[in-house]
């Protein structure tokens, strides 16, 4: 048996849980979500509690697919209730991001600035030299965070670069004479 699947998912004040044949609706205050419930497993909520179950445990994928179904469960009652963050940092001299309306625009050392198309459900915050990206799902919060960063990872040299605010980047020594 899964040990992540067998854990309940506690609802958090505010949020509504409604189960359907094949996927659980979340409602919070900041959105709704739908996560799947795949073939044999089913959901019950027990007061402020959600507890999933499956049928059989024959093969190895209904055994990772309970696992899955609850924490993306647990994401998205999270995610409807509080949301998810991630902090960027700049390092590097003249590295600048603004937001300019539904864009992000980032110099980042080429000759000619980026704008980065902010998508729905996302807000970008710049704060000095840190980006913050929040939104309710957590998937598409990693994925754009993740974009921003591949437009100039750090480079272990000198440390210049974009990246998470609490990346550790393995510094090299140069070349000697």
């Amino acid at each position: 048996m899964s040990r992540v699947g067998k854990q309940p998912v506690s609802i958090p004040a505010g949020v509504e849980i409604t189960v359907n044949a094949n996927s659980i609706t979340a409602k919070g205050p900041k959105a709704s979500m739908d996560s799947p419930l795949f073939e044999g497993i089913t959901a019950v909520v027990e007061g402020n509690q959600v507890q999933l179950s499956c049928a059989d445990f024959g093969s190895k994928k209904m055994k990772g697919n309970f696992g899955l179904a609850r924490a993306l469960l647990a994401n998205n009652v999270i995610g409807v209730s509080k949301g998810f963050e991630k902090t960027l940092e700049l390092r590097g001299v003249g590295y600048r991001a603004k937001v300019q309306g539904k864009n992000l625009d980032l110099s980042l050392g080429f000759s000619h600035p980026v704008l980065y198309p902010i998508p729905e459900g996302i807000e970008a915050k710049v704060e000095k030299s840190n980006i913050i990206i929040s939104g309710f799902d957590k998937q598409k919060v990693g994925q754009v965070a993740s974009e921003i960063r591949a437009f100039r990872p750090p480079e272990p040299y000198k440390g210049k670069g974009v990246r998470y605010a609490d990346e550790y980047v393995a510094m090299k020594e140069g070349k000697r004479a």
